[in-house]
């Protein structure tokens, strides 16, 4: 798996969404975007992330950044998801790991003492040219979002 690293070209990507629409990296053309993997939707990790982007939103957009989360969940989950968390960023769906993969969230990780692999819990922010800005992987999902506004220098 290679990882993406600042000044690296961001993988172009076009994948469904909650609703059943198509969502393109091209769509954030000109604006940075937070592109956050997560999971699986409704686990309680990936809520408190999902959550905390939510409660961020405003000051996120507010600071020049959209939010957008991809897992590897069908689009009905992800509706579900996002309707039950009142979540109002874009949920993508992956479900063959290929955007994953393209970003370097997709490998090993070790859950519960079990080894396997999977989607992981990373971000990549995506400056307006298309160049990654900033690539963390394997993070917490509890106080990431607050770590991540540091970094970004978004106060608001």
């Amino acid at each position: 798996m290679t990882q993406l690293r600042p000044g690296d070209p961001a993988p172009a990507f076009t994948l469904e969404d909650a609703a059943g629409g198509k969502v393109s990296l091209a769509d954030y053309a000109g604006r940075s975007v937070v592109v956050y993997f997560y999971p699986k939707a409704a686990t309680p990790g990936c809520t408190t992330e999902a959550c905390d982007f939510r409660d961020n939103l405003n000051s996120l957009q507010a600071a020049g950044f959209d939010v957008v989360g991809i897992s590897p969940d069908e689009p009905d989950s992800l509706r579900d998801f996002s309707a039950a968390e009142s979540l109002t960023f874009p949920l993508l769906s992956d479900p063959d790991f290929a955007v994953a993969t393209a970003y370097g969230s997709y490998g090993e990780k070790e859950f519960n003492g079990k080894t396997f692999t999977g989607t992981l819990r990373s971000t990549v922010v995506v400056d307006p040219e298309g160049k990654v800005r900033l690539a963390e992987y394997n993070v917490d999902a509890k106080g990431h979002v607050a770590r991540l506004r540091e970094e970004l220098n978004v106060t608001a």
